[in-house]
């Protein structure tokens, strides 16, 4: 358990314990679990933003690609009429594609992350407006599968998944090659491209992933608020960094962790 794990920690508690003295309502399961149901969206895009930091790139695109996720969400389950299971893997596939196409711009023509994902932020969010003719497609109770809190747990079964993001998250960059790598080029990438490791490669399975999670993200929060918003996620992209930020990764890339990100998304 590291030094900054238990910084964070001790901060998260004095937050709690702070509020708790301003208001006698917020101590409650109430607060805790209507706080937890409103995360996941954020949490695994968060977790996504936190491999694109650690290769010292950056994702802006993040919001607006879940916003995108979720329209086609939205319009496959209303104008479609196709089945829950089909429409959210339309959803998981257009994040990915955003993602792999961020990634290929970024690795193929050398392009900044930076300019890239910005063109996918306006790109993604025009894709949004479209798909939706601009108004909210109301989705309905099919969504409530994903976001309805559990009986008896209060939970969502997407807390429940995004919880389970953030252990696989943690332990790809902790327990697998492709973390150590993405670590690696981080902090060096020429030494990292010297040593024969495909660094094109790694970029582009960290952008997909983001790609992926946003589309996640999407997924829920159509969950959440049972409709598809064109307008949805606007400025999440600069939430996901601050939580990331928060959570000790580096801007300047080769340093992070997914449990630490988990505790700046809840401060």
């Amino acid at each position: 358990m590291g030094q900054e794990f238990v910084g964070l920690l001790l901060a998260l508690i004095a937050l709690i314990v702070f509020f708790s003295l301003q208001s006698e309502y917020f101590l409650s399961v109430l607060t805790f679990t209507t706080l937890a149901n409103q995360m996941p969206a954020l949490l695994v895009i968060s977790v996504g933003m936190t491999f694109v930091l650690i290769i010292a790139g950056i994702d802006l695109s993040v919001g607006s690609v879940m916003a995108l996720c979720g329209a086609v969400l939205g319009l496959a389950i209303v104008e479609l009429q196709l089945p829950l299971w089909l429409a959210a893997s339309l959803c998981l596939l257009t994040g990915l594609f955003c993602g792999l196409f961020n990634g290929a711009v970024v690795t193929r023509f050398g392009v900044p992350s930076f300019i890239v994902t910005l063109g996918m932020l306006e790109i993604a969010r025009g894709g949004a407006y479209l798909v939706t003719n601009s108004q909210a497609l109301y989705v309905g109770s099919i969504v409530d599968v994903i976001s309805s809190p559990l009986a008896h747990v209060g939970l969502s079964p997407a807390w429940f998944a995004a919880v389970i993001v953030v252990v696989i998250g943690q332990l790809v960059l902790t327990r697998t090659v492709i973390g150590r790598y993405a670590i690696a080029v981080g902090s060096n990438e020429e030494a990292v491209r010297l040593s024969g490791i495909n660094v094109a490669r790694i970029k582009l399975a960290v952008f997909g992933a983001a790609g992926l999670l946003a589309g996640l993200g999407g997924l829920f929060h159509v969950g959440y608020l049972q409709s598809a918003d064109p307008n949805a996620g606007i400025g999440l992209e600069l939430s996901a960094i601050a939580a990331v930020v928060i959570g000790g990764t580096s801007l300047a890339g080769g340093k992070g962790s997914v449990v630490n990100t988990f505790l700046g998304v809840l401060i």
